[in-house]
């Protein structure tokens, strides 16, 4: 059956839209890939210009850090430097307060921090009765930290040598939550102390604070007592800072400062000597009262003579401190300032004395 002319061109027409159909669409999707191409090719060329310009830039900081670091060196240099100069003017800065005639008893050092009015108050203490001997007692005021205020109040002293300490390492601590501050004193004191040991060779060191005033026989006292520590060295001597006041109103504010002079040197100390104290002490504590159970305390109030009151345990000395409103700290194992475990004190402006003894006390004492 043969197909009629209109069918075939109806055929013809339907072929036709479909080819430029389909070159319409090839020619759209060619464009999009071309647009896409040439993105692309953008985005490449922004990447390399990108890099070009970080390797130019690592190029630069590279050439920065070989500049620092030579820097860097002739800092180090220069450091060292100075510090064999800074030390060279302490060594002359010590040799002008000692006399060549006279060995010096011991280095003096106020140990400072961030307190200017704390400082210059105690320094005008020592002054008062330092210049007479400061060939036997040189005097040193070693600073922790780069408070400005105390650094410019210490180098108004020409008569006193200064020293910084200046540790910006962090602190590591032996147990998480400790305070730092100790540690830091701590590095302090032993900077400190090697400097004046180990550089300026002093045989002995006395350590002040700086919120503390002397009495006018604190040299003779000491000088007197150095004789003693060069044969026995079984001594110790010894509302702001670390402890933040927490003691200063109730053991320190009511200690009135000695005004009266005492010529030590002139004193027979030969008792204080490790095995006459102990002989001498225990007869002391031996023969005072003793009393015991739980009024122990009361009793010793109404008591005129000396009086022996014994404690068992740590909660034990505690308890009773706490009564008699004296020190209750208890360090490694025995309470502060005991010895032989017997705590000495007087009570109440009284003359007589209270000594707290522990189980074992009589027997370290020989008694």
């Amino acid at each position: 059956m043969a197909r009629s002319p209109c069918d075939l061109r109806l055929l013809l027409l339907a072929a036709a839209a479909a080819f430029i159909y389909i070159q319409v669409r090839l020619f759209a999707t060619q464009s999009h890939y071309a647009d896409r191409l040439a993105e692309a090719e953008r985005s490449e060329n922004q990447c390399t210009s990108q890099l070009k310009s970080l390797i130019d830039q690592v190029s630069m900081q590279q050439e920065k850090i070989v500049a620092l670091e030579e820097i860097k060196v002739r800092q180090d240099e220069e450091r060292a430097h100075l510090k064999i100069l800074i030390m060279d003017l302490e060594k002359r800065s010590v040799q002008k307060l000692l006399d060549n005639n006279v060995v010096p008893v011991a280095a003096v050092v106020i140990m400072a921090c961030n307190r200017p009015d704390y400082l210059e108050r105690t320094v005008e203490s020592i002054l008062k009765y330092q210049t007479t001997v400061a060939s036997k007692f040189p005097l040193f005021i070693s600073q922790d930290g780069a408070n400005g205020a105390v650094k410019r109040k210490a180098l108004e002293y020409k008569q006193i040598t200064y020293m910084q300490h200046v540790d910006l390492e962090p602190v590591q601590t032996e147990r998480p939550g400790e305070l730092t501050a100790y540690y830091k004193i701590a590095k302090h004191y032993k900077w400190a102390l090697d400097n004046l040991f180990i550089k300026h060779n002093f045989a002995r060191v006395i350590i002040l604070e700086d919120d503390m005033e002397i009495a006018p026989d604190f040299f003779e006292y000491f000088e007197a007592a150095a004789k003693l520590l060069d044969n026995d060295k079984t001594y110790n001597f010894g509302k702001h800072g670390s402890s933040l006041g927490q003691f200063f109103e109730q053991y320190l504010e009511p200690i009135k400062l000695n005004d009266v002079h005492i010529d030590w040197n002139s004193e027979d100390l030969s008792y204080l000597g490790e095995d006459k104290f102990l002989t001498k002490f225990g007869k002391e504590v031996a023969s005072a009262t003793p009393l015991h159970g739980s009024d122990a305390v009361l009793k010793a109030h109404n008591m005129a003579e000396d009086v022996r009151i014994q404690y068992n345990d740590q909660e034990d000395f505690e308890r009773i401190a706490r009564q008699f409103g004296i020190f209750e700290e208890w360090k490694d194992g025995i309470p502060r300032t005991a010895y032989k475990g017997v705590v000495v004190f007087r009570h109440n402006s009284s003359q007589r004395r209270i000594f707290l003894v522990s189980p074992d006390s009589l027997r370290q004492l020989g008694v």
